[in-house]
């Protein structure tokens, strides 16, 4: 009896550990799907550094002009040297107040497109250089592609990629059609963020230890349960109810961070992420689900459809980032909390410490129990202004975007190509900072294991030690 026992125990314990290796073989394998890095196709080589014919006048079309995309346009035509050719939205209002925006700004009239497939149209345009694109999620891989392959500039607002396949696309189709794709993340041009970039560059924080950023903002009533509430009022429930309450969206069917590029953008360029330094391992964990539901019960009722929705997106997602040479980096995601606005932007080096949220302060290792009081701060801030803040920063905060950073990013994008130089984003920045949406939606549906991050440059990250911003 007891070796009968004995026997089933082992083979309890035998099957038990072969389903766990078998498991574990199988979780290696999504791994390694994931993350994998598929080879330079023939002919292919990497666009680090890239530079492009100048074009003297930016002819521009703008595909998805709702609020983003006409603020995105205001700036662009408060520039000298640059021409808007075409607008393509499906909504006729959008159309119409842009055509308005236009004429007060002294421009002629823009070709104006309102079909859903329309912007293929707009793409092939011959007279046009550039693609602005601010629609909804789905379709900014989709059009930055085929602009390329048209041989137009692609400029996309956040993020540039939500898969890995389509990471992959916009890698290779950048490097094949020899075109700028550019993710034009605006919290890199925020004055604070601008002024500690020169500071650790110039070694006021000594080595660059660990950095956090984050995109902390209260959502749920104004940009997603309201704008979906109106969209279903108006009877948009297809593709132009989806592009009102495509924040919502998101957060319905995916549960990552889904908004990583704002926090992660100004600390990966402190960090020179893809020009000395990559990002190499990627562990995401997350928080339940719990105030999109309870926010839904409270605006429309306990037994409302939204309060009845599933909401895949937890509360909060925290994402650790391991770099090839060792430095750390936490990115947090929360659009469904009662917290104060935070993109949190901590460095932490070997001799100082910088925070902009909750807190604006500076420490330095002379004084490392307490942060620098109030004056000393801004008496750093103004000696460490960087030289691009300092040279277009009144302008910036006189036509604004949040500040100013908006209208600076603009401003950068229209200088480079105008004196065709490499742009201060390149596409394997876009493509990694997006790619943290994929990677951590995979880390967490499987138990929050470490999963690799592919190098988007496929060795180019070494060619450039530090980041530069091209002057003519």
């Amino acid at each position: 009896m007891k070796k009968l026992v004995l026997f089933l125990f082992i083979a309890v314990m035998g099957g038990a550990l072969l389903s766990s290796c078998q498991n574990q073989s199988s979780q290696e394998k999504l791994v390694d799907t994931i993350s994998a890095e598929p080879q330079r196709p023939a002919g292919q080589t990497d666009v680090v550094g890239l530079r492009c014919d100048p074009l003297p006048i930016v002819r521009a079309a703008f595909i998805g002009i709702g609020m983003r995309g006409n603020g995105s346009l205001s700036r662009f035509i408060a520039l000298e040297g640059v021409e808007v050719k075409a607008i393509c939205d499906i909504e006729q209002q959008n159309i119409d107040r842009a055509q308005a925006m236009l004429k007060a700004a002294g421009r002629p009239e823009a070709v104006a497109y309102t079909g859903v497939d329309d912007w293929k149209k707009v793409c092939e345009r011959d007279d046009i250089d550039m693609v602005y694109i601010t629609t909804h999620w789905d379709l900014h891989a989709p059009i930055s592609i085929y602009a390329m392959e048209k041989g137009k500039h692609a400029v996309c607002e956040i993020p540039l990629a939500i898969t890995m396949q389509e990471c992959w696309d916009i890698i290779n189709t950048a490097e094949r059609t020899r075109r700028h794709c550019i993710m034009m993340e605006n919290t890199c041009y925020d004055f604070f963020e601008m002024a500690t970039l020169n500071m650790a560059q110039k070694g006021l924080f000594g080595e660059i230890v660990h950095v956090e950023g984050a995109y902390i903002h209260d959502l749920l009533d104004d940009y997603m349960f309201k704008a979906r509430t109106f969209s279903e009022r108006n009877g948009r429930t297809g593709v132009s109810g989806y592009w009102n309450f495509w924040r919502l969206a998101q957060n319905t069917k995916r549960n990552a961070a889904l908004y990583p590029m704002h926090g992660l953008g100004p600390v990966a360029q402190v960090l020179n992420i893809n020009r000395g330094d990559k990002m190499d391992l990627l562990v995401a964990l997350g928080s339940e689900q719990f105030n999109m539901t309870a926010r839904a019960k409270k605006l429309f009722g306990e037994n409302s459809d939204q309060a009845k929705g599933e909401y895949k997106k937890g509360d909060m997602t925290n994402v650790l980032i391991k770099t090839a040479k060792g430095k750390s980096i936490l990115i947090q995601h929360d659009v469904a909390s009662p917290r104060p606005y935070s993109r949190l932007h901590t460095i932490s080096g070997t001799k100082g410490f910088a925070q902009k949220y909750p807190i604006q302060q500076l420490a330095l290792e002379s004084n490392p129990h307490s942060a620098l009081n109030r004056e000393e701060m801004q008496a750093l801030l103004s000696e460490y202004e960087h030289p691009i803040t300092k040279e277009i920063g009144e302008l910036a905060r006189s036509i604004g975007g949040h500040g100013g950073m908006d209208f600076i990013m603009v401003y950068r994008l229209v200088y480079c190509l105008q004196n065709g130089l490499p742009l201060d984003m390149n596409v394997y920045d876009g493509v990694s900072w997006s790619s943290v949406i994929p990677l951590s939606e995979f880390s967490m549906e499987n138990g929050s294991i470490p999963v690799k991050i592919p190098d988007f440059t496929r060795g180019g990250w070494q060619k450039e030690q530090g980041l530069k911003f091209a002057n003519k």
